[in-house]
């Protein structure tokens, strides 16, 4: 008995590793954009953190406030993070939920 109860815990842990997975490549084929100044600025970034595209309505470039163009950039890149951060949470949490595991 208590070897079938190895196999059948073996076969558990192979299918919720092929489940993290295919979360893991799903989340890195996805994009999310982040935002400021009312859409002025918007940056698309993967799920694998990686930025894909930066888009900046020309009405926002000042060359007098270039101060006020870098704050919007980063408003931007942060708000995009943490969509990622949030998705990644939520999809990977269900696969370490009570272990306390980074991923």
């Amino acid at each position: 008995m208590r070897g079938g109860n190895m196999q059948n815990m073996m076969k558990q842990m192979q299918k919720m590793q092929k489940q993290m997975q295919e979360a893991q490549e799903e989340l890195a084929e996805k994009k999310f954009e982040g935002s400021s100044g009312g859409g002025m600025v918007k940056i698309s970034i993967s799920g694998q953190k990686e930025i894909v595209d930066v888009q900046i309505k020309e009405e926002v470039v000042d060359p007098e406030d270039i101060d006020m163009l870098q704050d919007l950039i980063l408003a931007a890149v942060n708000d995009a993070l943490k969509k990622v951060e949030n998705e990644t949470n939520q999809r990977m949490g269900q696969f370490t939920k009570g272990m306390n595991l980074p991923f």
